[in-house]
């Protein structure tokens, strides 16, 4: 199967749609459990939604018409109200709590609804903006900034963030 960035992304948002179903059947008893299923969470989505940020988003605002430049505005909200209300939330709250299990599943629903959005609408657009060959270029990039060094302190600085940012 030819590599295409959009079949990447879509498959990473479905792994983030099977961790949060995962700990979603958590109950409060099952305190280290759910610590790594947000860790593998952390993980998989840090570097996904960094990588969309920096190269995605960019190259797609510079193609996009008003449309497009609208559901990029939305992407990137969505994106900042992830990283600086509702993270620093969960992590504000104990693994083992109802809170946590509160707002974890908000998380989850964030999450959800932006990634059908952009599976729905933004990757729509990009099919028609970018060429099989440029998406294929796109998901080679991103495999390369993904196996390189900076992602790791990447992951641990944004969790680090989101900890200091807890209510």
């Amino acid at each position: 199967m030819a590599q295409d960035i959009l079949k990447t992304l879509k498959a990473e948002h479905d792994v983030l749609r099977g961790l949060f179903a995962d700990l979603k059947e958590t109950t409060d008893r099952a305190v280290k459990k759910r610590a790594d299923l947000l860790g593998k969470i952390e993980s998989a989505l840090i570097p996904h939604a960094k990588w969309e940020e920096e190269v995605f988003y960019p190259a797609f605002k510079e193609r996009a018409d008003r449309d497009g430049l609208q559901t990029h505005a939305e992407a990137l909200a969505e994106h900042h109200a992830v990283e600086n209300s509702v993270l620093p939330e969960v992590h504000a709250a104990a693994p083992g709590t109802p809170v946590f299990a509160g707002r974890t599943k908000v998380f989850g629903e964030f999450i959800e609804h932006h990634a059908k959005e952009e599976e729905t609408t933004m990757f729509k657009m990009a099919r028609e903006l970018f060429s099989p060959d440029e998406r294929a270029r796109l998901d080679e990039d991103y495999e390369m900034w993904k196996q390189s060094n900076p992602v790791g302190s990447l992951i641990a600085a944004q969790k680090a963030k989101a900890a200091s940012r807890a209510p």
